[in-house]
């Protein structure tokens, strides 16, 4: 999928699918394996961490000219505190059943590695605009995994799905999928799914070609780029020994 770099739909499908925070850039691992034991869980960490995602980056943007080098991380942290503590204070007024729910992990979106690096690696770099769909994209991925990953948690491990009961008393629940195996057991298992769906076929000269499975030599992701240079310096080096024989025999 061909989308113009930095375009609206660009960051949220990079979010969504080729940068994926979970399942490909595996960040956000605490909470994701722990509050995904059931679905309702799941959707409010991510919705959460979303909404400190979009707003960071906005906030972070429309400073990066203004934050000094020097001060940038904790800048950085600063404003993310100011807004996790918002999002915690919102949910505690009005969503105290999740809040509890949620506990520790809530609080410690401050220091999670999707929000700190997006506004290292793209959000204090870029204009607000592209920042904040940057953001709404990684928000919705983030979201979107750790949904898959409760669901499935909560389905075998419960046999309910957003709290409610969907198979019979015939059905013995598998205790170990809300158990902290289960979640590494599930998150492996939908990964290792989404890289062989999207490994790429291609031939040995297409190296710009976007397609990324895991293989930086046909990715042109952000996270591959020092990847391509060192690639192309390489197959440099290696084809001019060929070059020179070549003209020798000549």
């Amino acid at each position: 999928m061909k989308l113009k770099k930095g375009s609206p739909l660009e960051r949220i499908y990079n979010g969504v699918w080729r940068e994926n925070p979970t399942f490909v850039l595996m960040l956000g691992m605490c909470a994701t394996l722990a509050v995904t034991t059931s679905a309702v869980n799941a959707i409010a960490m991510g919705l959460s961490t979303a909404a400190v995602l979009i707003f960071s980056n906005l906030i972070i943007s429309a400073l990066r000219k203004l934050i000094p080098d020097g001060v940038r991380m904790p800048a950085y942290i600063v404003i993310v505190a100011t807004l996790v503590t918002v999002v915690e204070f919102l949910m505690h007024a009005f969503l105290t059943d999740l809040y509890d729910a949620l506990g520790i992990y809530l609080p410690l979106i401050v220091v999670n590695c999707i929000i700190l690096g997006r506004a290292e690696a793209y959000a204090s770099k870029n204009p607000v605009l592209s920042s904040v769909f940057d953001g709404l994209g990684m928000g919705l991925g983030f979201t979107a995994s750790l949904t898959i990953i409760g669901l499935v948690r909560e389905f075998i491990g419960s046999g309910t799905l957003f709290g409610f009961t969907v198979l019979g008393d015939w059905f013995t629940p598998v205790s170990i999928f809300v158990m902290a195996p289960g979640a590494f057991f599930v998150l492996a298992i939908i990964a290792a799914v989404r890289n062989v769906i999207v490994r790429p076929h291609v031939r040995e000269n297409a190296i710009n070609e976007i397609s990324c499975g895991g293989n930086c030599r046909y990715c042109s992701g952000t996270l591959c780029a020092e990847n391509h240079r060192r690639l192309r310096e390489d197959e440099t080096s290696a084809s001019a020994p060929k070059a020179t024989e070549k003209e020798a025999k000549s």
